[in-house]
């Protein structure tokens, strides 16, 4: 008996991952006193957030005092990245349903709150906002919601370069001393630097994008991106997460403001190491990076099919007035494939026009865009470039091999050997995003007809391919104007969990349901 009650012990030591967790939530309240600050200023929600304040110092305190062991094992890096990204959603729930009560806001529901929290830490912008205006929702909770998305991105970066390497999950590998790319040994020697490196970088092109956003407002180009605007989009660009506090998102704002977002998606959803080299004196790991050339080349070919489609009218489904033609004029149609492009490819969700008029071959196009994801060691999510690069030349290696079996043809990325492990890990990964995508569009599809709610199957699938990559817009009922208010309380609970296990690349929350990781 003694040894049959052995070998069903715990191998997780649960201790350590949740009171590490009460310490990212104890310095997560920290940031709440920035709402505050703008609650106070306004006259509005000051005791939504004193509360909001109080409650998370106590779970963070009370999850803390769990005692952790300083020495985080694979087991337990697992459980606490996996809880991190959900306790920390759970606990930024309080302010909107704070905020909600006796108001009739949507975020009123715990369902509705829970969504639009896990949605700004995921960095995914799909809302449940029915009404996004001053008038619904105050500045500070507003801004709330653009402060969840710059957390959160910034947290993905550092985990994607400092905690998942350590672990080996999901394109993780791709980032260690045995495979090509910008790995933290390259950077500095310590992780806790490394994760100080990349704050820097994240937190300079956050305050460069404010200051020149307010600046286009000063020079007269931009005379609605007040002060309030130019931090609230700044704070969602770097993290690609595309929540706004205007309703029309980036519409609403000047075509000077649209041309300046555009660079900052893209380095958004570049790989930050590549920026602390070029800041460093090595900018020439940009153009040698086989990853980034990728990425700019897809963004240009695409940009290149959306703008012609826009010029000669074939992209255009229906002109209304609220719809104006863009046949003919080629700096709308390139800034509005450009702009949709870009957001869609680093899953950043903004939008500088309804592209759920465009016909449905630009349709399709970013549907097929919301599959390719930003780079590794970005914050933008998705599959990931990197990882279709790698299965390109995999590929092309088997048909070469094919003809000469004789051959040994490895697969090379920067003039370095990628190992077999890791090619069979991303084609692990790929298959099970792909399945996971199949299987919860049926999902939805069953759960809306079983409530009656009529939805297309092109407004499920790009519901679940949003969520899912953390893009946050999809078409028609779910469209960039639109939002996720109407699906049934069971589907947006799917897509709740859905964004949490597309922003972790899946597996770290995966292995957790395994028995194996818990008992062997």
């Amino acid at each position: 008996m003694a040894s049959k009650w052995s070998s069903s012990r715990l191998r997780v030591d649960w201790r350590t991952s949740i009171g590490l967790v009460g310490t990212v939530v104890k310095y997560l309240s920290a940031t709440l006193l920035v709402p505050l600050a703008v609650a106070l200023f306004y006259g509005r929600d000051v005791l939504t957030f004193a509360i909001a304040f109080l409650i998370t110092v106590i779970v963070g305190l009370g999850l803390e005092r769990v005692e952790p062991d300083p020495d985080l094992g694979t087991r337990e890096g697992f459980l606490m990245v996996a809880l991190t990204w959900l306790v920390v959603a759970l606990v930024g729930t309080v302010p909107y349903l704070l905020a909600g009560m006796g108001t009739g806001s949507t975020l009123a529901h715990p369902i509705n709150a829970l969504f639009e929290s896990m949605s700004g830490f995921t960095t995914t912008g799909a809302t449940m906002m029915g009404e996004i205006s001053f008038t619904q929702h105050s500045h500070a909770l507003l801004l709330w919601r653009q402060l969840t998305q710059w957390l959160g991105g910034m947290g993905i970066v550092v985990l994607a370069v400092a905690i998942l390497p350590e672990l080996s999950v999901g394109g993780a590998q791709l980032m260690d001393a045995e495979a090509p790319g910008p790995g933290i040994e390259k950077l500095t020697p310590r992780i806790a630097e490394t994760a100080r490196v990349l704050w820097l970088v994240y937190l300079g092109f956050t305050v460069l994008e404010m200051v020149l956003l307010y600046g286009l407002h000063l020079g007269g180009l931009a005379p609605n991106m007040e002060l309030y605007n130019a931090v609230s989009h700044a704070l969602t660009t770097l993290p690609t997460g595309g929540f706004s506090p205007e309703a029309r998102s980036i519409e609403a704002f000047s075509a000077a403001v649209q041309w300046l977002i555009i660079p900052f998606m893209i380095a958004a959803g570049a790989n930050f190491a590549l920026f602390w080299h070029a800041l460093t004196g090595n900018p020439e790991k940009l153009t040698q990076d086989t990853e980034f050339r990728s990425y700019v080349g897809i963004i240009g070919v695409l940009t290149a099919v959306i703008a012609g489609l826009l010029f000669t009218g074939a992209g255009i489904e229906t002109v209304t007035d609220a719809v104006p033609p863009i046949i003919g004029q080629v700096e709308d149609a390139l800034r509005h494939a450009l702009f949709n492009v870009v957001s869609i490819i680093t899953t950043t969700g903004f939008a500088n026009m309804d592209f759920t008029t465009w016909s449905a071959p630009a349709k399709t196009i970013l549907l097929f865009a919301m599959f390719i994801g930003g780079s590794a060691g970005s914050t933008g999510s998705a599959v990931k470039i990197i990882r279709w690069v790698v299965i390109v030349k995999s590929l092309r290696r088997e048909l070469f091999t094919t003809v000469h079996p004789e051959a040994v043809s490895p697969v090379r990325l920067a003039g370095r050997v990628i190992d077999e492990r890791a090619i069979r890990g991303i084609y692990a990964f790929t298959l099970l995003y792909v399945a996971l995508f199949a299987f919860a569009s049926l999902l939805i599809v069953i759960d809306s007809w079983r409530v009656g709610y009529t939805i297309s199957t092109l407004e499920a699938t790009s519901a679940i391919a949003s969520t899912l990559g953390n893009v946050g817009p999809g078409f028609g009922a779910v469209g960039p104007m639109n939002n996720y208010l109407d699906f049934p309380a069971t589907s947006k609970l799917l897509m709740t969990f859905l964004m949490w296990i597309g922003r972790l690349e899946i597996l770290p929350v995966l292995v957790l349901l395994t028995p194996s990781y818990w008992r062997t």
